[in-house]
């Protein structure tokens, strides 16, 4: 039996920015200031989206002198690999029958 899912973890990856700051966080830490400077959106915007994943327990941050320093925590993501795990053998069903009717048409 899965593990019911946390909905703040899902409401944290819907976002493209937050999924976004994910993937660099990915690469390694990184300050607050540098992670804003790699988006067209405000440094106020890029903190509240760093905040929604904090509160996810998608990222922790550091103080460093005056600044944060995020760095990926990734085990809350868990829950959702195990959750979109279900239906790969959907997709892998209907990847199959797709190259089986590709091969037929040849």
């Amino acid at each position: 039996m899965l593990k019911a899912a946390t909905p703040d973890v899902f409401h944290a990856i819907a976002d493209p920015n937050r999924r976004r700051l994910l993937d660099l966080l990915a690469e390694g830490e990184s300050p607050a200031q540098q992670l804003a400077g790699r988006f067209t959106i405000s440094f106020a915007a890029v903190s509240q989206h760093l905040k929604v994943l904090r509160e996810a327990g998608l990222v922790a941050s550091r103080p460093a002198g005056r600044r944060r320093v995020y760095r990926l925590t990734a085990a809350p993501l868990r829950t959702v690999d195990q959750w979109t795990s279900r239906y790969q053998r959907f997709w892998q069903d209907r990847l199959q029958r797709l190259g089986n009717y590709l091969d037929e048409t040849k």
